[in-house]
């Protein structure tokens, strides 16, 4: 088949789309513009219609809907623009220039409007009050365009035990805890995203109730008179506990932080649901031996927990080895002469009880020597063995000790 020359040059005579019209995607609330460039256009005439409700939006150079966000430019008779302002989604559609040749050419392009996500509060949980043990369930329901993807994940970042697991995050729209514990007790972000920014999040608080629980990290202390001493007391409650602390005979004790110097002092400090309790004794006294009680208390219950205060020995001063060298040399004459015995480095010496001198030549030591007791020292140790014989000094010492009565 050969081409008709004429047809040729009639099909040159006619417009001509010079580019497609190109898709566009814009934000809701956003100016779109749609671009239509003709050539050879000569009388013919440029038309804007939406497709889908094939209405006629522009003739040429004037703009017949009667939508006000809609308006029309044009350039050099050859671009013209459809213009829309604070596009909504209602705007969302195929979009039609057509030039009005016989038969009518026409090329189109799509308005894509995107709207970012927004939590649906009427379907979204709220901040939430449950018992320990029964089951939960958080609800949040998000809109947009495109469908928002919906997690749930605490707001610390801590990990969630959900059916047997520990997970950060909980896809889908529901959060569903079974027996719900104070682990649980948390504020939650259910968290919504289409890729459109921004993302939004809606914070849910869970708190727990549960009756008051309480650990002591020593029941029994022990302290002697004159010394101070802290007790201690760790408790767990929601709604939080009123604690306080009572003597043996169940008295409340009471302290006054203004003033310094008072026979008790009190003090807590709470994280969460959990509170640290102390309860200081200045200057522990014969009347203040006994049993003393830590109490926490909320609507849901109450427990106690008891401290016992023993009296023990007050500590003795035992002298050190070097402290013991020189008080021997200063009760020695001042004009006595250094023994011949002597030995430099071992530094040996001579002593007298009642009696002889005994002498011990260097290596005599060993561990069958007699050595110093907590009363009398009987025998001069050297440098060597002063170490053996510091700690045999100290067991004697307390072997005293125990023996005493009370």
């Amino acid at each position: 088949m050969h081409e008709n020359p004429s047809d040729f040059n009639t099909e040159a005579s006619f417009p001509r789309f010079a580019e497609p019209i190109p898709n566009i995607t814009v934000t809701i609330g956003r100016d779109a513009l749609l671009a239509c460039v003709v050539d050879n256009l000569k009388g013919y005439k440029v038309a804007w219609v939406r497709v889908d409700t094939q209405t006629i939006l522009s003739i040429h150079h004037n703009v017949i809907t009667q939508n006000p966000r809609i308006s029309l430019t044009y350039n050099d008779h050859r671009s013209w623009y459809l213009h829309i302002r604070e596009v909504e989604e209602s705007d969302r559609g195929w979009y039609m220039c057509q030039v009005n040749t016989d038969p009518m050419r026409s090329r189109k392009g799509y308005l894509q409007v995107v709207v970012p996500p927004a939590i649906i509060e009427s379907m979204t949980s709220n901040d939430m009050v449950v018992r320990e043990g029964t089951n939960v369930t958080l609800n949040c329901k998000a809109k947009g365009f495109p469908e928002p993807y919906v997690m749930w994940r605490r707001e610390d970042g801590d990990e969630m035990a959900i059916s047997g697991e520990n997970v950060n995050v909980v896809d889908g729209e529901i959060l569903h805890i079974t027996k719900v514990s104070r682990l649980h007790m948390a504020a939650y972000l259910c968290v919504a995203s289409n890729g459109v920014p921004p993302s939004i999040s809606k914070r849910v608080q869970l708190r727990v109730q549960f009756p008051p629980m309480l650990s002591i990290p020593n029941q029994l202390e022990g302290a002697y008179v004159g010394q101070d001493v802290v007790l201690e007391c760790h408790t767990e409650a929601y709604p939080a506990s009123i604690n306080y602390w009572t003597t043996e005979r169940g008295d409340m004790i009471i302290s006054d932080t203004s003033r310094t110097g008072d026979k008790f002092e009190t003090m807590s400090r709470n994280t969460g649901y959990t509170k640290y309790m102390s309860l200081k004794i200045r200057n522990v006294g014969p009347a203040d031996f006994g049993s003393y009680r830590c109490v926490a208390k909320n609507s849901l219950g109450e427990t106690d927990g008891l401290i016992k205060l023993d009296e023990i020995p007050a500590p003795t001063t035992i002298l050190t080895t070097e402290s013991l060298y020189n008080n021997r040399s200063k009760g020695r004459k001042a004009n006595k002469k250094h023994d011949p015995m002597m030995v430099g480095d071992y530094g040996v010496e001579e002593w007298k009880e009642n009696g002889p001198s005994i002498r011990h030549p260097p290596g005599a030591f060993h561990n069958g020597a007699v050595c110093p007791t907590a009363h009398t020292v009987t025998v001069c140790c050297g440098v060597l063995f002063l170490l053996h014989c510091l700690v045999s000094a100290l067991t004697s010492q307390l072997q005293y000790q125990r023996s005493q009565p009370r």
